[in-house]
């Protein structure tokens, strides 16, 4: 049997607080304990007196008997001078586990599929933009070419419809006059 000095949550929702006990390192957090030896209210200022109550006389037995405290119970024994406690170093506790790097990974890639993408749509709105530079420029040398050409080409189709208007004026009214005789 494994005995713990750790926290047992009390108090209402959103307004913890704990006690300090002694019990079996299996036994549930809130769940039965051997003996209660202190109490911590997270609630009270740092600089309160209450915040943290420890029965040191009791604390020390266990001690003594081969209890164990948690991380937290282990900084106020050290507080109160009991325990000599040291910062746990897990330089693993930082490092994202399996899934979290295969999403990351699937991030780059998207990334680099976007930015790869945007390169080549980039690439296609500049060869997009030569060409139609490309075709104004044509354009305006057609049309620079073209004035010349077409002044006597619209002179003729100007003239072409009223010759043609003429005639067909005309031959209805010959009708008429032939079908008068």
């Amino acid at each position: 049997m494994a005995l713990k000095l750790r926290l047992a949550r009390h108090g209402a929702k959103k307004r913890p607080y704990y006690r300090i006990v002694v019990a079996d390192s299996r036994s549930p957090r809130d769940g039965r304990f051997i003996d209660r030896v202190g109490s911590y209210n997270p609630m009270l200022p740092k600089d309160s007196d209450d915040r943290v109550k420890l029965d040191i006389e009791k604390c020390q037995e266990w001690l003594g008997k081969g209890a164990r405290p948690t991380d937290r119970v282990a900084r106020f024994l050290s507080d109160a001078g009991i325990w000599e406690w040291k910062a746990s170093n897990n330089p693993n506790k930082a490092k994202p586990g399996e899934k979290a790097l295969q999403r990351i990974e699937e991030k780059k890639d998207k990334a680099e599929a976007r930015k790869a993408a945007e390169a080549e749509a980039k690439e296609a709105a500049k060869e997009a933009a030569a060409a139609a530079e490309a075709a104004a420029a044509a354009a305006e040398a057609e049309e620079a070419a073209a004035p010349a050409e077409e002044a006597p080409a619209e002179e003729a189709a100007a003239e072409a419809p009223a010759t043609e208007e003429a005639p067909a004026e005309e031959a209805p009214a010959e009708d008429a006059k032939s079908e008068e005789e």
